[in-house]
C-alpha cells in the first residue's frame, strides 16, 4: 500500500485534541485511531504492537539475522490534528497531474493559490491531495504516520537486514502533551526520529524555546460618573499591558531565527481581563530575556497603579533541541544521505515551532525531526503530494536499514 493510501483511510477518523481537557488523552475520539493503528500493526508483523493507558500506541520490529548489536532505531508521529480547525469529517481532494494554477475548494468555495501558498509551484505535475475547505486536511502528523507504516511495510517485504525499530504515534501532541506519558525506557530506541516536519527534504534539528503566558488583570470598578482617580479599567489596562511589548516582534513579522510574542485570545471587561501569549525563541538567552521584559512591564503597571493590578505566569513548554542534538549529528547527515537516495534534496532549516523531539530529546532520546511533504498546516488550505510521500516513505525505510 502505498503512503498516501493509508493517509485517506486515516484522514477519516476524527482525532482533533481538547487543549481545555485534563485527561490523557485529551479526547477520545484518538483512541479509535490508536486501535486502528494497533491492528493494522500487528497484520504488518510488528512485535507487540498495543495502545497504553494514556493512548500512546507502541509497537517494534524484531532485527533481523545478524543485526541484533544494532543500535534500536525509532520512528514516531503523531495521531491527533490542532484544535485550530476542525478536524472532523474531512473530505480530501485529489487532483491528479497538478497544473500549477489555482485549486477550488469544493465544500467552501474557497480557493488555494500560489499567489498565497508559492510552495504549490514545486507541485507541479504531481498528484495533489487538498481539504475540501470545511476542514483541516490532518496530514499533520497522519501523512507522517502512514509514512512509517510504508517503510515498514517495505522492509518486511524486502528482507532487508536492519537493526530492531522502535515505533510510536502520540496523542496530543498539537496541544503540548504529546510525551506528557511517554515511556522512553519501553521504547527502547537509542535515538529516534519525528516525521513531523513539511517540505520534502526538510531535516530539523534546531526548534523555538517555547513558553505559554497567562497575564491576568485585576481592576477596580466603580459608577464611571465618579471614578475619578478610582476606576481602574481591567480591560484598558490589558491593552496598556500589550503595548509595553515590541510591536514590531509578532508572528506577522518575524521569520528565521527570530523570536516572538504571540497574543493568541484575550477577554475582559472593567474588573477582570485575561491575555494569553506564547512566547518563542530560537536563543536560550533571548528566550529568558523574553521572560523579563513580561515581567518588567507587569511591574511597570503595578508600579504605575500604585497596587498589584497585573500578574504574569509563565509556564515553559519546551526547549530549543538543538542543546540536545550536537553531540549526535550522525543522525543529521545520515538522514541527508537517506533524502538524497530517496531523490530528494535534502535541507536544514531551524523549525518555528517544536515537535514531540524537543522534549525527548530532553528526556534522554535525542530525536530529530524529518519531512512529511505537507505544507499550509492546521488550516482549510493544508495540501501535500502523494509523490512527495512517496519519497519520504522511502527516505525513512533506507533510514531503517541500510543507511545506518
Amino acid at each position: 500500500m502505498r503512503a498516501y493510501e493509508r493517509l485517506l483511510q486515516y484522514v477519516k477518523v476524527h482525532t482533533t485534541s481538547d487543549p481545555a481537557s485534563k485527561t490523557a488523552p485529551s479526547s477520545a475520539c484518538q483512541l479509535d485511531l490508536a486501535r486502528q493503528l494497533v491492528s493494522e500493526m500487528t497484520a504488518l508483523g510488528l512485535e507487540n504492537a498495543h495502545v497504553d493507558d494514556y493512548g500512546v500506541v507502541y509497537g517494534w520490529l524484531p532485527a533481523t539475522q545478524g543485526c541484533e548489536d544494532v543500535p534500536a532505531l525509532g520512528f514516531i508521529a503523531h495521531m491527533d490534528t490542532s484544535p485550530d480547525l476542525s478536524g472532523e469529517n474531512v473530505k480530501p481532494q485529489l487532483i491528479p497531474n497538478y497544473d500549477g494554477g489555482d485549486v477550488l475548494l469544493a465544500g467552501s468555495g474557497h480557493v488555494l493559490s500560489p499567489a498565497a501558498f508559492p510552495g504549490l509551484a514545486k507541485l507541479k505535475g504531481m498528484t495533489l491531495i487538498t481539504t475540501d475547505g470545511t476542514t483541516l486536511l490532518g496530514a499533520d502528523d497522519k501523512a507522517g504516520i502512514a509514512e512509517i507504516l510504508t517503510a515498514v511495510e517495505s522492509v518486511i517485504a524486502s528482507g532487508a537486514p536492519h537493526g530492531r525499530l522502535c515505533i510510536a504515534f502520540t496523542p496530543d501532541e498539537e496541544v503540548g502533551a504529546g510525551v506528557d506519558h511517554f515511556d522512553v525506557a519501553k521504547f527502547g530506541a537509542a535515538a529516534a526520529y519525528t516525521v513531523d516536519g513539511g517540505e520534502e527534504g526538510e531535516i530539523a534539528y534546531e526548534t523555538f524555546n517555547a513558553a505559554a503566558v497567562s497575564v491576568t488583570v485585576t481592576g477596580l470598578s466603580v459608577h464611571p460618573g465618579s471614578s475619578k482617580d478610582t476606576m481602574i479599567n481591567a480591560a484598558l489596562v490589558a491593552m496598556e499591558f500589550n503595548a509595553l511589548l515590541p510591536a514590531a516582534d509578532i508572528p506577522r513579522l518575524t521569520e528565521g531565527y527570530e523570536g516572538f510574542f504571540h497574543l493568541c485570545d484575550m477577554q475582559g471587561d472593567v474588573e477582570h481581563a485575561q491575555l494569553h501569549y506564547i512566547l518563542r525563541d530560537h536563543d536560550r538567552a533571548s528566550f529568558e530575556l523574553r521572560k523579563k521584559m513580561l515581567h518588567h512591564a507587569e511591574k511597570t503597571l503595578n508600579e504605575r497603579y500604585g497596587r498589584p493590578v497585573v500578574a504574569v505566569d509563565i509556564q515553559d513548554s519546551y526547549y530549543n533541541m538543538a542543546e540536545k542534538l550536537t553531540d549526535h549529528m550522525d543522525l543529521i547527515e545520515n538522514a541527508k544521505h537517506a533524502a538524497e537516495l530517496a531523490g530528494m534534496k535534502p535541507f536544514c532549516e531551524a523549525v518555528r515551532g517544536g515537535t514531540d523531539g524537543c522534549r525527548l530529546s530532553y528526556m534522554g532520546l535525542p530525536t530529530p525531526n524529518l519531512c512529511t511533504g505537507g505544507f499550509a498546516y492546521h488550516g482549510r488550505f493544508e495540501h501535500i503530494a502523494v509523490e512527495s510521500m512517496d519519497r519520504c516513505a522511502r527516505m525513512i525505510e533506507l533510514l531503517m536499514t541500510t543507511v545506518r
